[in-house]
């Protein structure tokens, strides 16, 4: 059932099923995708008892900001206390998390800088932390062409071009992240409307220019930030998941991130998938979540 809650900042659009005291879980959706991705892992979990949250991030479908004034910003630590306020706002002390791309990115953001709030993880892609102090420092040639469309949006003809081609320019990018994938026209036409949202653009030019130090950051997430250069550990219980399909990130289950999970952490690489893993390999996503809250119990 779609609902709305408000926080210090948004009105947050958000899905719920499962029962009221079931355990909590927190799914949250990445770029350009929406809360459509866990249509399939949502049953899964209730069937063993979960009480599931998807929100809307900002930026997307009909969750909205509060004031006018307030910075359309996309970068991590905003995405990271916007989850943290919908967790206070529903007065849910401690959830199992789980999200990909930019809602991986919260995830990992609240694990690490708030842990008790955090009963487990689970990330697609990875450590999804930023590490904006070195963004500028160029990646190999393979890696580089990957990102074309953050250096896309870095200038104003980015943002000209998703503004007026937002629906192809997203579906392209599902194309290109997930090869293996063959999602219809319905199944995409379903998020698409979710960019719709009138904050959109904006939210997503400022994600893909703040991360490379090239625009400021909303003040508020100043300390917020300071913290997360720092790329602190993940201390609670986690299982990473990558795609071996993934058109946009690399395996990245490497010592590099291992070392950032100092509590109990496995990695997994699911076959035949690509970027969008809980829509494209929901058994995959859902048996990671179920097993976290195992893990727990």
């Amino acid at each position: 059932m779609l609902k709305n809650i408000a926080t210090n900042l948004l009105d947050i659009a958000y899905d719920e099923q499962g029962e009221a005291d079931g355990w909590p879980v927190v799914l949250l959706h990445g770029f350009p995708y929406d809360i459509h991705a866990y249509e399939d892992v949502a049953p899964r979990l209730i069937s063993q008892g979960a009480r599931v949250i998807t929100p809307f991030l900002r930026g997307y479908g009909s969750t909205r900001f509060l004031a006018a004034a307030t910075l359309r910003s996309g970068q991590q630590a905003a995405l990271g206390a916007d989850l943290l306020s919908l967790l206070d706002a529903l007065q849910i002390e401690q959830a199992v998390l789980g999200g990909y791309d930019w809602g991986g990115r919260a995830a990992c953001v609240v694990a690490a800088l708030y842990p008790s709030r955090a009963r487990g993880l689970v990330s697609a892609n990875s450590y999804n932390i930023q590490d904006i102090a070195t963004a500028m420092r160029p990646a190999s040639p393979e890696k580089e062409h990957r990102m074309w469309y953050q250096y896309y949006l870095h200038g104003e003809r980015g943002r000209a071009g998703l503004t007026e081609n937002r629906r192809a320019f997203c579906r392209l990018l599902w194309s290109l992240w997930s090869p293996t994938w063959r999602f219809d026209d319905d199944t995409y036409a379903r998020s698409a409307d979710a960019f719709d949202n009138p904050d959109f653009v904006d939210v997503v030019v400022h994600s893909y220019r703040h991360r490379f130090g090239l625009v400021e950051g909303d003040p508020q997430f100043d300390d917020m930030e300071r913290r997360l250069a720092a790329m602190p550990s993940i201390t609670v219980p986690t299982i990473t998941l990558e795609g071996d399909a993934d058109g946009v990130s690399s395996l990245s289950g490497t010592k590099a991130d291992a070392r950032r999970f100092t509590g109990r952490h496995e990695n997994r690489v699911v076959p035949n998938a690509g970027h969008n893993l809980p829509q494209e390999a929901p058994e995959a996503f859902a048996a990671a979540v179920l097993d976290i809250n195992a893990w727990i119990d």
